[in-house]
């Protein structure tokens, strides 16, 4: 069995031995065995560590990943999960690809001022968090 000290690990995957203690501690990796004091892995590690990397980069967060990984340490990937994951991705894409083309509209805008172009004032109104009605305090008439 060939493993892999934590410094080797960690500059193959280019994640820090910091991070990969820590990925230990939650367990999402697994060290087999010691050197000294230096945790030793085996191959798959480097499998986990590019799966989990994929999972953070795609939006899910550690707890999620862990979820990802048999009892054995192999992906047990849940199908549906990344459906939902692909399905939000797909509208965060749509509403990025919408700000990207506002914004170069209005970067290219004819108008004297941007205050005066429709599509600027429509993507101010879209950026605004929506107006609340405050709701009147206890004991207190609303006038």
């Amino acid at each position: 069995m060939n493993l892999l000290d934590i410094g080797v690990l960690a500059e193959r995957s280019g994640v820090p031995a910091s991070t990969l203690r820590y990925y230990e501690e939650i367990g999402l990796i697994e060290s087999v065995a010691r050197r000294g004091l230096r945790r030793q892995f085996d191959r798959q590690a480097l499998t986990q560590l590019a799966l989990i990397a994929l999972g953070k980069t795609a939006g899910f967060s550690l707890e999620e990943i862990k979820g990802m990984f048999g009892k054995d340490g192999s992906p047990d990937l849940p199908r549906t999960a990344l459906h939902q994951r692909a399905d939000k991705l797909d509208l965060q894409i749509r509403e990025l690809t919408t700000l990207r083309n506002a914004l170069r509209h209005v970067a290219d805008c004819q108008a004297t001022s941007h205050m005066e172009c429709p599509k600027f004032l429509r993507l101010l109104r879209l950026a605004s968090p929506p107006q609340r009605e405050r709701a009147p305090r206890p004991g207190r008439v609303k006038r």
